[in-house]
């Protein structure tokens, strides 16, 4: 039984699919310009409404920080209590949940850190937490 040897024909590229695909997309964006252009020949008056507010995820929480003495600050600034009750309430009238991390040093008064929660209870912030260090390799 002969083996032909011999290819019959030699191998080309077919261009025309490619060629519809490009008159295809012509057609699309032409009739798709006259879409627009006839709307815009109309003169609409949008309706209005109250800009709103995004819809984002919560912000960060505040970090309240309260030293060794009980002094309170945020940030780099030194505050008192009335300071601090004014801006978690600027900070609630900007985002209803908004929340607080109280930091406070380890040999602190255990009056100054209750202070800063009676603040955050004030003014009606409910989500605080309090910052610690976890030691490791111990289990409860």
């Amino acid at each position: 039984m002969p083996l032909r040897t011999e290819s019959l024909e030699q191998p080309s590229l077919n261009l025309t699919p490619m060629i519809d695909i490009v008159f295809l997309l012509i057609i699309f964006f032409m009739v798709g310009t006259r879409f627009t252009e006839f709307e815009q020949r109309f003169e609409i008056e949008l309706p209005r409404a109250v800009e709103l507010a995004p819809m984002s995820s919560s912000p960060d929480p505040i970090t309240i920080n309260v030293s060794r003495t009980g002094r309170i600050s945020i940030g780099n600034d030194l505050l008192t209590a009335a300071e601090l009750l004014r801006r978690l309430d600027a900070a609630r009238e900007n985002w209803s949940e908004q929340s607080v991390m109280i930091r406070a040093d380890g040999e602190n008064l255990y009056q100054a850190i209750v202070d800063v929660m009676s603040i955050c209870h004030e003014a009606q912030i409910h989500k605080f937490s309090l910052a610690f260090q976890p030691v490791r390799g111990s289990a409860p």
